[in-house]
Formats: C-alpha cells, sequence, structure tokens
C-alpha cells in the first residue's frame, strides 16, 4: 500500500492527533511489550511502534502485521510509568489506514465472514466493547 498522506510527519501528527498521545515521552523501558498478550504474534512491538510514529516510519507501521494483531486490550495504556498509550497510538494508525484505503466501518452483518479460526476472542471482545452505540 503506498501511503499518500502527503509525507510521513504529516501522517505522524496525524496519528498524534487522533490518539492524544505524545509518544516522546516514551522512555523505551519496555514494560507495554512485556505486558502484551500478542507479543509473539506482532513484527512491530508496541515500545516500537512508539519509535516509529516518533521517528515518521509510517509506512512501515502501515505495512506491519502488528496494527492489525494488536488486541486492543490496552494492557500497555495500564502498565505505561509515562502514559504514553502505545495501543492509542496504534489505534489511530489503523484508523488512518483505513481511511487511507476509502473504507468504511464495518455493519454486524459484514463482520462473520471476515473471521477465520485464528482471530483471538479477546479482539472482538474488545472490539464491541469500544465500538458499541
Amino acid at each position: 500500500m503506498a501511503y499518500t498522506y502527503g509525507n510521513a510527519q504529516n501522517a505522524a501528527e496525524r496519528i498524534k492527533e487522533i490518539s492524544g498521545v505524545n509518544p516522546l515521552k516514551c522512555m523505551k523501558c519496555g514494560k507495554c511489550s512485556a505486558t502484551c498478550p500478542a507479543f509473539n504474534e506482532m513484527d512491530i512491538k508496541p515500545h516500537q511502534f512508539v519509535t516509529y510514529v516518533q521517528n515518521g516510519d509510517i509506512e512501515a507501521l502501515a505495512q506491519s502485521k502488528s496494527l492489525w494483531k494488536c488486541l486492543s486490550c490496552f494492557a500497555c495504556v495500564e502498565r505505561c510509568p509515562r502514559d504514553v498509550k502505545p495501543g492509542k497510538l496504534i489505534d489511530a494508525a489503523r484508523q488512518l489506514v483505513v481511511r487511507e484505503r476509502g473504507q468504511n466501518y464495518l455493519t454486524a452483518d459484514e463482520i462473520p465472514e471476515l473471521l477465520d479460526e485464528e482471530t483471538p476472542q479477546q479482539l472482538l471482545v474488545s472490539a464491541f466493547r469500544r465500538y458499541r452505540r
């Protein structure tokens, strides 16, 4: 996917704006990654994700499987001693990627056909909890 938000810094600023997070507060302690239940499935770990946003490397984030492997459980948010909230950065990056692809939110009827047997149930519960109306 070609990332077309003008430039990577602009996309990084949009991620910061949507998430309300200041990634510069991160001290790279790795507690967020140590707490992450999806750690083994991720190619970019939560603490690394923060660094990618800091550096404006948004194309790599958009291409990573971590963007979609994150369970949105926010264990990383709870564990962070500096209140950086990596999970919120990941969620904001997901929103930008979805918008870039010109997609809309799914309806409840569309979800079952997209599921596979390896989708963690925690991911589904977390998504319903966060996006229910």
